[in-house]
């Protein structure tokens, strides 16, 4: 052995007996990053700053001003929340990624219709104006895909969805794809801050569960929470965010423009 590689080995033994004891921390995800929008001093300005329950209250109250509109102006709407970037003649379908035409909509196989991603059995608010036609978790879907979905919770695991490439599903819950899962989350928390029983529809609250069937509760909420880490907004869910707020419903999903108030609530 050189001199050189002697005098390496000394080196690592000496730093190994220092280390030899220590604990290393645990890993863990990290929250999502702080963020600011242009709607902070304005739109945003009451909730800035707080936590918990002060800032779910106060976001409640901010988003709960908004137009409401009819189950049938969900159609038209959805044509523009929902249109292909990279197509102004299709729309981009939740679970599958599907690029389908906008004159596809309908109930038969091969269309597209109107997914609740909060299942209207789970609160029974059905297609009123309300929850029943609220933007903000209301997406396009292949028929078929929608109705494997149909009012399950969400939740990791079970076997692949057929016409869903990456979307999973078992009996009693549901696992889009990963380029949907911070989408879903953003949008089921959305509908636990908008709606909470003051306004004569139901108190909607995520919970862990994934046997919720027409409770007000959808689950997982720990699953939801690391979709949200796991897969931040994209372009596409900011924009459709910008077309609800500027065109339909005058209100937005606090959860896109600051990801991080979803682990500062929950």
């Amino acid at each position: 052995m050189s001199v050189a590689h002697r005098s390496g080995w000394k080196t690592w033994a000496a730093i190994s007996a220092v280390l030899t004891g220590l604990v290393l921390p645990t890993v863990t995800a990290s929250p999502a990053d702080a963020t600011t929008t242009a709607y902070d001093s304005t739109y945003y300005k009451n909730a800035v700053g707080k936590t918990g329950t002060s800032l779910k209250t106060s976001l409640h109250t901010i988003i709960s001003s908004q137009s409401k509109i009819s189950y049938d102006a969900v159609w038209n709407a959805l044509k523009a929340t929902d249109q292909d970037p990279n197509n102004a003649n299709n729309v981009l379908l939740l679970y599958s990624g599907v690029s389908r035409s906008k004159s596809l909509s309908g109930g038969s196989v091969g269309d597209w219709n109107r997914e609740h991603v909060w299942a209207q059995s789970h609160g029974d608010f059905g297609t009123s104006a309300g929850p029943g036609t609220d933007l903000h978790h209301l997406r396009a879907c292949d028929v078929q895909v929608n109705s494997i979905r149909g009012n399950k919770d969400f939740d990791n695991g079970g076997s692949a969805v057929s016409g869903a490439t990456g979307s999973y599903t078992d009996a009693n819950s549901f696992e889009p794809r990963d380029a949907d899962k911070g989408d879903v989350a953003r949008m089921i928390l959305y509908m636990a801050v908008r709606y909470e029983g003051d306004d004569a529809w139901p108190d909607l609250e995520p919970n862990d569960s994934t046997t919720n069937g027409s409770v007000p509760f959808m689950g997982r909420l720990s699953v939801l929470k690391q979709w949200n880490e796991q897969d931040p907004p994209s372009a596409f869910e900011e924009r459709r965010n910008d077309v609800i707020y500027n065109s339909y419903q005058h209100n937005r999903n606090p959860f896109i423009d600051h990801p991080e108030w979803v682990e500062a609530i929950w």
